[in-house]
């Protein structure tokens, strides 16, 4: 079993679609297939978003809650999002450009309640792996 740096959130108790900006990819969340992939906790936007496009979000520790390069903005569905841990918080505080709506990806675990739009910052991005 793999441990984690922070508690666990609850998975998210419905399905619920999870769009992506700018790139305007929506994913399909369906609890019961929860974890997608080895990346962030369970159920966070990190782990649904690297299991289709490992590129699209940076994370350079590789999700496990050790940096802050998996910043994102949570545009609309933060209430539905479990809240920030200490640990989270002290990495958002090394981050670019932080608003209130920031979030780690890899932390960022909404519970299904209502759907979710994130926003990752042009700057985020990985130009390497995704010219390549």
């Amino acid at each position: 079993m793999r441990k984690y740096r922070v508690p666990l959130p609850p998975p998210p108790a419905k399905r619920y679609k999870l769009t992506l900006l700018p790139s305007g990819k929506v994913y399909e969340v369906d609890p019961a297939a929860l974890p997608y992939s080895r990346h962030g906790l369970p159920g966070s936007v990190l782990d649904v978003v690297s299991a289709q496009d490992e590129h699209l979000i940076e994370h350079t520790c590789g999700g496990v809650q050790a940096c802050s390069t998996c910043h994102v903005y949570v545009e609309q569905g933060a209430e539905s999002c479990n809240e920030a841990s200490e640990r989270e918080e002290d990495y958002l505080e090394q981050a670019r450009a932080v608003k209130l709506n920031s979030r780690l990806a890899c932390c960022c675990v909404p519970d299904g309640t209502r759907d979710v739009v994130i926003l990752v910052p042009e700057w985020n991005k990985n130009e390497v792996k995704e010219n390549s």
